[in-house]
């Protein structure tokens, strides 16, 4: 029996939430192993957090299209637009209340993370309920989607020396740390 598009949505969440936080773990868990760099944060800049929410969001959509995406023409359209709202959320809601306040909460910085899960997941869950129309065809919205990895791998190994890729902790810069 199929289940409905807002089980697989609320699921898609769950499964974020956890595999994002057990991803915010893993590099230091594995001793920094280069392999798990590529899609674990590496550092606890903004945007090694983000790809605690991509990897999760591509692995669900992944098994979501096996079991009944393919009957959905417009699943990788709606995937690439969740995923890249929720992505856009990280750094907006963190540069907004930061810049505002002056000041950051460590338990806030991880609400982000759960926030920016359940909203990419509620907006997919609008647009696969509505009749959205996709602008593009499946093909190439997989294509931007998986480009995002080969960013996200890009990214981490040879950072922008700006604040964005900055750990703030340690004030160095992706994987290499230098």
């Amino acid at each position: 029996m199929r289940k409905t598009i807002s089980f697989w949505q609320m699921a898609g969440v769950l499964f974020t939430a956890i595999v994002g936080t057990l991803l915010h773990f893993l590099f230091d868990w594995t001793g920094g192993n280069v392999v798990v760099a590529l899609f674990s944060a590496v550092n606890e800049s903004i945007w090694e957090h983000m790809k605690l929410l991509y990897y999760p969001m591509l692995l669900f959509a992944l098994v979501e299209y096996r079991a009944w995406g393919r009957e959905e023409g417009r699943f990788w359209c709606i995937k690439l637009m969740g995923i890249l709202f929720g992505l856009v959320l990280i750094p907006v809601i963190y540069y907004s209340y930061t810049g505002i306040l002056g000041v950051e909460a460590d338990w806030f910085n991880i609400a982000i993370f759960f926030i920016a899960a359940a909203a990419a997941f509620w907006l997919e869950t609008k647009l696969f309920q509505s009749g959205f129309a996709c602008p593009m065809g499946p093909g190439r919205c997989l294509t931007l989607i998986l480009l995002i990895a080969v960013l996200f791998t890009v990214l981490t190994f040879a950072p922008p020396r700006i604040p964005f890729f900055q750990d703030p902790v340690t004030g160095t810069y992706g994987f290499q740390n230098t």
